[in-house]
């Protein structure tokens, strides 16, 4: 049988062997004695050096896909989301307490975010009622950010966005029917409702309202609630059964009942 040496080593080398390559005895500090082939004054390398660079730079380049993928993926949750243009920039990380208040108001939301998986098991949901300006769609939203950093869906939405959703199923030749609009309210796995009160809509806008809340209640789904409403209010307006189920699993409420930020600009 043909013993030539083209047969006879490393098949990667081939090209070499055919072009008369000059064989030389190397060794390599790492891995031991090798054939090294010289070819037009080229001289190759260790073969398992060249294998675990390979190997390294095939490492690198999917931990590059990795990261595209993921940062695809953020992209596409934060226009889920739908936070408004104005609050997109706002973090846990740049929101400055200047008072106590403030100052728990932030660890409550860290706690809720650091926790979320644990939030998720018992549907612990979180009020932040209290003054104008005071800074709590700032913490909801930091907190959306935390939540879609987890790889779960967070959508935002005032009460009224929410409720024109729903009705709007009923115009001809739409899509969803009023069902399906509740549905995407209530599968998100953190659903921040904005501007809670803000009119004190007829009772179909509350059934609505109660619709949604209760739906995720149901399904353990974590709610933030937003509201300009003082405490009293604001369970007036939603009902002590509703209140008791957003504080139902640990949930809480926050009053913030300090001076508003925008005055201190």
């Amino acid at each position: 049988m043909e013993t030539s040496p083209s047969r006879t080593i490393t098949p990667g080398l081939q090209p070499m062997a055919r072009f008369n390559a000059e064989q030389s005895a190397q060794r390599c500090e790492r891995h031991g004695d090798y054939i090294a082939f010289t070819y037009r004054g080229h001289t190759s390398g260790c073969p398992a050096c060249m294998k675990e660079q390979q190997e390294r730079e095939a490492s690198e380049a999917h931990a590059k896909w990795q990261v595209e993928l993921r940062q695809r993926r953020v992209n596409e949750l934060l226009g889920r989301a739908a936070i408004p243009p104005r609050f997109a920039d706002k973090t846990l990380e740049n929101f400055f307490p200047h008072a106590e208040g403030p100052r728990k108001a932030l660890a409550v939301a860290k706690d809720f975010a650091g926790n979320f998986a644990e939030c998720q098991k018992t549907g612990q949901s979180l009020i932040f009622c209290g003054g104008v300006g005071a800074g709590k769609t700032h913490l909801a939203v930091g907190v959306c950010h935390e939540v879609i950093k987890l790889d779960r869906v967070a959508v935002f939405s005032s009460v009224i966005g929410a409720v024109r959703s729903i009705k709007e199923t009923y115009r001809k030749g739409s899509e969803l029917t009023e069902a399906d609009a509740i549905k995407n309210l209530v599968d998100p796995d953190l659903l921040v409702l904005d501007e809670v009160g803000v009119q004190f809509g007829s009772e179909t806008e509350k059934m609505y309202l109660f619709e949604v809340i209760n739906g995720r209640y149901q399904g353990l789904k974590p709610t933030i609630v937003i509201s300009n409403l003082a405490k009293e209010p604001l369970t007036e307006y939603l009902g002590e059964r509703v209140i008791d189920r957003l504080r139902e699993g640990g949930g809480r409420m926050v009053v913030f009942d300090w001076p508003s930020y925008r005055r201190q600009a």
